[in-house]
């Protein structure tokens, strides 16, 4: 049962970091290498608790689909989301987003799952999926923070106008 835990240290406010980590959009753009895209289910904007978004993506040279479920949202500090079909036994997903008092802010991932298989799917986890799994998650949080600290967020379907510091 691997989980990987990620921190990641944004210099923008935990308004903006949270609806940049549920935007459809951000995380399409975000995923371009892998053409990630959402096909059903919320396919823009930001996710609410109770929705799902089915991706399609190519990863290892296959194109798979996967569905998950926000099932849990505490504006501006927590959302996760659970796999509900796809390529996973299972997997939960937890965002959290903690303020910090000189302006920055940490976002932490917290992605526990079970690969499919069995045995065989553990040893894929020890031989390359955890490690190819956190290389996704960081390039994806690289991409958010590098959208929260300038102003492309702007432009970004389902964002707010402004975000106060």
């Amino acid at each position: 049962m691997p989980k990987i835990v990620l921190e990641t240290h944004v210099e923008a406010p935990i308004e903006l970091v949270f609806d940049l980590a549920r935007s459809i959009d951000l995380h399409q753009n975000s995923l371009k290498h892998t053409y990630e895209k959402a096909i059903a289910g919320r396919i823009t904007g930001l996710v609410e608790e109770g929705e799902t978004v089915t991706w399609q993506a190519t990863h290892f040279g296959i194109k798979q689909q996967l569905t998950s479920l926000i099932t849990e949202v505490q504006p501006h500090h927590f959302f996760a989301d659970e796999m509900v079909s796809g390529a996973f036994k299972r997997f939960r997903h937890e965002h959290h987003f903690i303020s910090s008092s000189n302006g920055t802010m940490i976002m932490k991932d917290v992605f526990d799952y079970d690969s499919p298989l069995g045995i065989i799917g553990k040893i894929a986890d020890s031989l390359f999926l955890k490690k190819y799994m956190s290389q996704l998650l960081e390039h994806r949080n690289a991409i958010l923070k590098k959208t929260a600290e300038g102003e492309d967020w702007k432009s970004i379907n389902g964002m707010c106008a402004s975000y106060s510091n």
